[in-house]
């Protein structure tokens, strides 16, 4: 009988306990002591209760403005969003921050914050990018604006990450292109992967693939455009054993240089 009755005094004492301290955060939210405000967020924020902090800090940002505590309220606001997982405002946040509060002592911190929140924000890289990219933009002019940061090793770092994402994602979609025979929009996807990232591991199997997509356009090219676009394939296959005679597509990228230069010698005989 006793086991019985003690779980239910636990539970019941939990609830009261429970009850108890969202009344004592009710009250103070309703008190408008402005003090008392201030002093219980920033142990809500210390104690990792964003949400209760965030729900205080709004109540007393407003009538803080002008005065020297506004500045630490706003930041420490910004990051509740951050660690409540809400990556655009908290970026909304750290970029107002930096705007309202230029000269700051919280200012590196807060464009940094800003930029990782995009970072947070970059998703899996089959899906659409803006997010990776504001955070690239970003990471850079925080590295660009404050060269000497200890943060400058991490934001490059990230930065690199998020290009290799970014570089992934429009291999894919060349490929994507390459897949539906869409031979020229798969050359045109891969000739731009080679612009936008010169860095790219990927340089050999992505000129591999436009020796392919050029040569395969010409073949399936109505014959008023065969001519000139087997000379392309011919320049690209060149291109591609002359840059890298050890290939191991070298074989392939052969056949097709002999296959355009045969064609090539057909229109000449007519």
């Amino acid at each position: 009988m006793k086991n019985s009755i003690f779980p239910t005094i636990l539970f019941s004492l939990i609830i009261l306990l429970s009850s108890s301290c969202k009344n004592e955060f009710e009250r103070l939210r309703a008190s408008g002591d402005q003090e008392q405000l201030y002093t219980k967020a920033f142990e809500y924020y210390e104690n990792e209760d964003y949400v209760k902090a965030q729900a205080l800090f709004e109540l007393v940002i407003n009538g803080l403005r002008g005065k020297v505590e506004a500045e630490k309220v706003y930041f420490y606001y910004a990051y509740t969003h951050f660690y409540l997982n809400k990556f655009i405002l908290s970026s909304y946040y750290f970029k107002n921050f930096s705007n309202t509060f230029p000269n700051s002592q919280y200012r590196e911190e807060a464009d940094f914050m800003n930029a990782y929140s995009y970072y947070k924000l970059s998703p899996n890289f089959r899906l659409e990018q803006s997010n990776t990219e504001k955070a690239v933009e970003s990471m850079q002019l925080f590295v660009n604006t404050f060269p000497n940061s200890k943060r400058v090793p991490e934001c490059n770092k990230l930065i690199d990450e998020m290009r290799k994402k970014m570089e992934r994602k429009a291999f894919n979609e060349a490929v994507l292109y390459y897949d539906l025979k869409q031979y020229q929009s798969a050359n045109r996807s891969f000739e731009n992967l080679l612009k936008d990232y010169p860095e790219t591991n990927d340089a050999e199997r992505v000129r591999f693939m436009i020796t392919k997509a050029s040569f395969l356009l010409a073949e399936n090219s109505i014959y008023e455009k065969r001519e000139e676009r087997y000379q392309q394939a011919l320049k690209n296959s060149s291109s591609f054993l002359e840059r890298y005679p050890e290939s191991s597509y070298k074989k392939e990228v052969s056949s097709i240089y002999n296959k355009s230069n045969n064609q090539l010698k057909s229109f000449k005989n007519e």
